[in-house]
């Protein structure tokens, strides 16, 4: 089936400098999660399981590999008019900048989506982690009569201030809203939240950055080029001129902005009952069937509380409280504690491991006796022998050559050879 009033939209956002080194090779709905995905997956295994199969995924930066996921990855059948296409920011006699914001990116692609027949916009964010049914939002965007929906979230006094919060009325229509409010302004911003957010200290309403636009008025709003984004432009300038609706949501939701919330949302992985559900039923998370072969495991290897996927090679190591990418291979008396280790996009067949042992090349992979701690290794890395990274918040933020250090989080950068005995700690 196929909802064939909704077009989806989904932003992929800027260059993700917040996420470097992690975006410097790739646009930031491109990055893997969860050690076999990538986050462009998540709205748009949403949308699938909604029903909604007409998607366009608009980005400008690092475009490559975030083409290659999605054309290799989203078929449909030729008998349906499913798809999800990639808008590229162009330069067109109309439009010579690049995005400038969330709704200038709508607009400049407004033309492409207007080939298309909908009666509703549904706009995504293409770096958050969560389970949505878009049709129970859309059915409530219906049934009040609103020109604009929000899906908002309660979260706590130390979160608010890096969202748009709102306030509504008796009916659930959103009469006041602010971008990002310092904290001395947030005691006048509580909303009536249920039993349980308050419990949790959630008293005020966060916008999701989830909207649905009746089509009109999307066409509507994007002839005043003038505005740039949704948050700080759009949304406040509507809610006193048009009907915009409050979608309350309490499910598990995380903004994927930076590398601290990036590692925090796949180590939670890693819990013995995981906010986000891998293994749903009805809300599956989709990607790039690979045909890899299963994971081995061998030597006296010992393992706790971590997510591996499939195609890794594991030689008596220990592992806790980590996630284990696609292909990673792993040496003897390792032990990796409280990381993400992206894996690798191809295997070394047995001759080349042989050549570089005999010229003292580094193999792909993770070596053996080495220790690694609080550390995120991107793709296709080459780690030695006794190699030690330890994070922690004892290390002072960093960038070099070949890892980077935030927030206490030692990440090392796509494609990086450390030698033996390489040490950070």
């Amino acid at each position: 089936m196929n909802n064939p009033s909704v077009l989806a939209i989904i932003l992929g956002g800027g260059q993700g400098t917040r996420l470097a080194p992690l975006t410097e090779t790739r646009s930031k709905p491109a990055v893997p999660i969860a050690g076999k995905y990538r986050l462009v997956d998540i709205p748009i295994s949403n949308c699938i399981n909604s029903d909604i199969k007409r998607m366009f995924v608009l980005t400008q930066f690092n475009s490559a590999s975030l083409n290659q996921h999605i054309k290799n990855t989203y078929h449909f059948s030729y008998f349906s008019n499913a798809f999800v296409d990639i808008l590229a920011a162009e330069q067109t006699p109309d439009n010579p900048t690049w995005f400038q914001g969330t709704a200038d990116a709508v607009r400049q692609c407004m033309q492409h989506f207007l080939n298309h027949s909908f009666d509703y916009a549904l706009i995504l964010s293409g770096d958050q982690l969560y389970q949505m049914n878009f049709n129970e939002m859309i059915d409530a965007h219906i049934k009040s009569g609103a020109e604009i929906s929000i899906a908002s979230l309660p979260v706590t006094a130390k979160e608010a201030p890096e969202f748009g919060i709102l306030k509504t009325n008796a009916d659930g229509f959103i009469s006041s809203f602010i971008e990002k409010p310092k904290a001395e302004l947030l005691p006048e911003w509580t909303s009536e939240v249920s039993d349980d957010m308050k419990q949790l200290g959630r008293n005020y309403l966060a916008s999701m950055g989830i909207y649905i636009f009746n089509k009109s008025l999307l066409v509507e709003l994007m002839s005043d080029k003038t505005t740039k984004d949704f948050g700080k432009e759009i949304i406040p300038q509507s809610i006193h001129k048009h009907k915009v609706l409050s979608y309350p949501y309490e499910g598990y939701w995380t903004d994927i902005g930076n590398i601290d919330s990036f590692f925090e949302a796949n180590l939670e992985l890693t819990n013995a009952i995981p906010q986000f559900n891998l293994f749903d039923n009805t809300s599956k998370i989709y990607t790039r069937p690979r045909t890899l072969p299963p994971t081995k495991v061998y030597g006296k290897t010992v393992m706790e509380r971590s997510v591996v996927a499939e195609g890794c090679i594991i030689q008596g190591a220990e592992i806790f409280n980590s996630v284990i990418g696609i292909r990673n291979r792993i040496g003897v008396n390792t032990i990796i504690t409280q990381s993400y280790l992206m894996g690798n996009d191809y295997y070394q067949d047995l001759e080349e491991i042989s050549h570089n042992n005999q010229h003292q090349i580094l193999n792909i992979g993770i070596g053996e006796n080495c220790h690694i701690h609080n550390t995120i290794v991107d793709k296709n890395c080459r780690i030695g022998n006794h190699v030690t990274l330890k994070g922690g918040k004892h290390l002072p933020d960093t960038n070099t050559e070949w890892y980077s250090i935030k927030d206490g989080i030692i990440v090392v950068k796509k494609g990086t050879v450390l030698p033996d005995g390489f040490t950070v700690a």
